[in-house]
């Protein structure tokens, strides 16, 4: 009877352990898939603000346009890198946008200004989403008893994505 009862308590806790392990799994692959969301929305920014450089370039007497832009794609950049370099980017983008009124006038400038503001939409839905996960995986990695998994597993927390400084500009 001991030893049935042993056996039953083994299968519950190894139960218990998988079912733990595969949420954890469930939250790095919506991280990863949240990862892979906010890359593609960033480059796609990243490819307005290059092609707004031939724009404001063709519309102003400017001869350097975004000119840290030109460099990124050489970097090896996280996610949290780029969206600052970006937004530090469209703030130069802004600029140009208020210092040479006739660009609201171009076409070519408006479409990349709707295509920025429909990413800057996108971007914050994404880092809503990704931080929601980040806060669910961190309070497995850190609350008892999932914790115990999480180090049997090398599990660590993981950094939010912040979005500091951006909300210093508006298109």
């Amino acid at each position: 009877m001991t030893i049935i009862f042993i056996v039953v308590i083994i299968c519950i806790i190894m139960i218990w352990y998988i079912t733990t392990f595969n949420r954890y799994q469930s939250y790095i692959i919506r991280i990863n898939e949240a990862e892979a969301n906010i890359d593609s929305i960033l480059r796609k920014r990243y490819d307005l603000l290059n092609k707004s450089r031939g724009v404001i370039k063709s519309n102003t007497e400017e001869k350097k346009v975004l000119e840290e832009l030109a460099g990124l794609r050489s970097k090896k950049l996280t996610n949290f890198e780029l969206d600052r370099k970006i937004y530090d980017a469209i703030n130069e983008f802004n600029h140009y946008k208020e210092e040479y009124k006739d660009l609201k006038k171009c076409e070519g400038f408006m479409k990349i200004e709707l295509g920025i503001n429909e990413t800057e939409a996108e971007i914050e839905a994404l880092r809503k989403y990704y931080n929601d996960t980040i806060t669910d995986y961190n309070k497995m990695v850190k609350s008892f008893p999932s914790n115990i998994v999480g180090a049997f597993s090398h599990f660590k927390t993981k950094n939010y994505f912040d979005g500091k400084a951006t909300k210093e500009f508006k298109l």
